[in-house]
């Protein structure tokens, strides 16, 4: 693979900026941030109340702490615009997610927001490898989903050619990477895994494409799959992360000279890790829930926002800014089977390190009788899809799945193409459970 790194003067001083004066910035902008919030959000000024803190109370980094946390049902409540620290007008755009899950939660942005969001996505990019010039296959969902918009206005921002792809249309997107020619993709990890199969069924040579950098993020992916795609794809394979509520894609990033966890971009998202069943502020280094306030957004500031990701900080090596491991699973996505806890991330590496098995998979759950089950259903690569080979397979991945895991499963392995593929964030969990 090609030598990405950074050359010098590609980066933002404030990147390589001490922590002493980081630190001056943030705390700045944090003061800023707490009054804005409570001065022009009801649902701020009620909850800081509530707690009994003021905007003036905060006077270090530290004091955060003594603020109330944001959670994804407090945005659900105030839709659309009640959390909205501007006036309607002064709104540029407005995303939002599915609702698949419940009620919708809405973000806004000024245009200084939006100029903001395609700074931190341009710094990202540039992170992974891409430099001016480059041309970047877009191929994250466009619309009210924050990925399609925020890649875009990003690459557009570094001064890369933007190839506005979209999800979906498989064929065609494999068709335009061969035409066009990109260095750069930017799409889930999950569903480059489908366009992988697909150069695989036309039988091209996808090591032999003109990709050099895949930015992957929405869903929570392991290194062993980091190594499955650069190893089909011989180009690097680099994280960011984002979520809609707190900005969008850009939030962090690794960077391609180490990959060795997220830069968080501190100078717009102050990170934080609480207990994910409690409130406790963790120390740098310590798992737990990854908590976000924001420090320049103007439509939508958000105050402790709990994301449910669960990783842990770190100090910075490539930049300055601290990172953040990759997320091992979301706190709402974890199994409890039988009193152990799970995430299809622990299943997903070991799935990645059985030969002949293809990265497909999804947990089925169930409860026949009184206890819960769970059976995996994996696709075996073409090679392997024998009667033999699948007894062989099954066998081997139960054996591994209870030694690591800790856990008894059914392992069904099935046909190549089974499967359906996402033309996004991968569902690797169906609960057919009984609600009661």
């Amino acid at each position: 693979m090609l030598d990405l790194s950074p050359k010098p003067g590609d980066l933002d001083p404030i990147e390589t900026a001490s922590r002493d004066e980081l630190a001056a910035l943030q705390l700045e902008r944090l003061q800023w941030t707490l009054r804005h919030a409570y001065d022009n959000v009801g649902f701020y000024r009620t909850s800081f109340d509530r707690h009994g803190v003021h905007p003036d109370d905060c006077r270090t980094l530290a004091d955060l702490a003594r603020f109330p946390f944001t959670a994804k049902n407090d945005l659900r409540d105030n839709y659309p615009f009640g959390m909205f620290a501007v006036p309607t007008e002064r709104v540029a755009r407005i995303h939002a997610s599915s609702g698949t899950t419940g009620q919708a939660t809405v973000v806004g942005y000024t245009s200084r927001d939006i100029d903001t969001w395609a700074e931190v996505v341009a710094r990202s990019i540039r992170a992974s490898g891409g430099r001016a010039g480059d041309k970047v296959h877009v191929a994250y969902g466009y619309g009210l989903f924050t990925g399609g918009l925020g890649a875009h206005y990003g690459a557009e921002k570094l001064g890369c050619t933007v190839i506005p792809v979209s999800g979906g249309m498989t064929e065609r997107q494999v068709t335009l990477i061969q035409d066009f020619r990109p260095d750069i993709i930017m799409v889930t990890p999950s569903y480059m895994l489908a366009l992988l199969d697909e150069f695989d069924r036309r039988g091209i040579d996808a090591t032999k494409t003109s990709l050099k950098v895949g930015v992957f993020g929405a869903e929570p992916w392991t290194d062993v799959m980091r190594h499955e795609i650069e190893a089909r794809l011989d180009m690097h394979a680099v994280d960011i992360y984002g979520l809609s509520e707190v900005m969008g894609p850009g939030i962090a990033n690794e960077c391609v000279e180490t990959k060795d966890g997220l830069h968080i971009w501190e100078d717009h998202f102050y990170p934080e890790i609480v207990d994910p069943l409690g409130d406790a502020v963790q120390s740098d280094g310590q798992a737990g829930e990854l908590v976000f306030t924001t420090l320049t957004k103007e439509a939508m500031p958000v105050i402790r926002y709990r994301t449910r990701d669960l990783t842990r900080l770190l100090p910075g090596t490539a930049r300055t800014m601290r990172r953040m491991e990759k997320i091992t699973g979301r706190s709402d996505d974890m199994i409890i089977l039988r009193g152990v806890n799970l995430f299809p991330t622990q299943v997903e590496e070991l799935i990645l390190r059985t030969p002949g098995l293809a990265p497909h998979f999804q947990l089925v759950l169930s409860r026949p009788a009184r206890l819960d089950e769970m059976t995996v259903r994996v696709e075996a690569r073409p090679a392997d899809f024998t009667a033999q080979r699948r007894e062989e397979l099954s066998a081997q991945l139960t054996r591994v799945i209870k030694q690591n895991i800790g856990v008894s499963s059914t392992v069904d392995v099935v046909e190549p193409g089974t499967l359906e593929r996402s033309l996004g964030k991968a569902q690797r969990i169906r609960d057919l459970r009984p609600k009661d």
